[in-house]
């Protein structure tokens, strides 16, 4: 299927499209700090630049979007038409896996947060937070 926009055209979509600070880690942010939960954000001495981080309880929260991280792709990874995308979004899966490895090396606990659940249930994914930030306080004692 060839594509439908001109290379130029494309080329500002996609640079338009945020890596940080996207509407889904600003809802988070704010639903953390409104529970009182003091973070940084994209910590570059940390594998793959968290979103979110709480260093003093090694906690490293990612938010991913469906699309570019591959949530699910086995099941629709084969509708792709073009060899980039399948290249790139395969390799966002294996960038993940290997940083997510690399931080449970080094004692930090991985929270990831998939756009659509952020969209669902905030609430539950705070939950989600807040307990692995209470389950290592509680391993640090």
């Amino acid at each position: 299927m060839p594509d439908f926009m001109s290379k130029e055209a494309r080329s500002r979509v996609m640079a338009s499209i945020r890596s940080k600070n996207t509407k889904p880690e600003k809802q988070l942010g704010s639903l953390m700090h409104a529970a009182g939960l003091r973070y940084r954000k994209h910590i570059k001495d940390l594998p793959g630049k968290p979103d979110f981080v709480f260093r003093p309880k090694k906690v490293a929260v990612f938010v991913d979007g469906d699309f570019w991280h591959g949530y699910k792709y086995p099941q629709w990874g084969h509708k792709l038409s073009k060899n980039y995308w399948i290249k790139k979004i395969e390799g966002n899966i294996k960038r993940d896996k290997s940083n997510h490895a690399k931080l449970k090396r080094m004692g930090w606990t991985v929270v990831r947060v998939w756009e659509h659940q952020l969209a669902k249930d905030p609430l539950r994914v705070l939950g989600k937070i807040i307990e692995a930030i209470e389950r290592n306080s509680v391993k640090n004692l």
